[in-house]
C-alpha cells in the first residue's frame, strides 16, 4: 500500500479527529479512505445519470404518457389487484 502525506489546516484535522472518536474508523487512514470511496461512489452514480439521460434524448420523440395504461400493465405483470 502506498504512502500518502496530506496537509490540512487545523479545523479539518479536528474535524477527523472527531470522526475518529465516535468509533466508525480507526485511524485517519480509514476515515480517508472511506471519503475517497464515496467520491468514487459519487462520480460513478452520476456518470450512470447521464448515461440515462444521453440516452433518453437520443431515444427520439417524446410519447404522451398514459398513467392508466400504465398502471394495467404493471398490475398485469405482478399480479396485483
Amino acid at each position: 500500500m502506498a504512502t500518502m502525506n496530506v496537509s490540512l489546516p487545523d479545523p479539518m484535522k479536528d474535524w477527523v479527529e472527531t470522526r475518529l472518536k465516535d468509533g466508525k474508523f480507526s485511524n485517519t487512514s480509514d476515515y480517508v479512505r472511506h471519503l475517497i470511496r464515496r467520491d468514487q461512489e459519487r462520480i460513478e452514480a452520476t456518470a450512470d445519470i447521464q448515461q440515462t439521460i444521453d440516452e433518453g434524448l437520443s431515444s427520439g420523440e417524446p410519447r404522451p404518457f398514459d398513467f392508466k395504461e400504465f398502471k394495467a400493465r404493471m398490475r398485469e405483470r405482478h399480479g396485483k389487484p
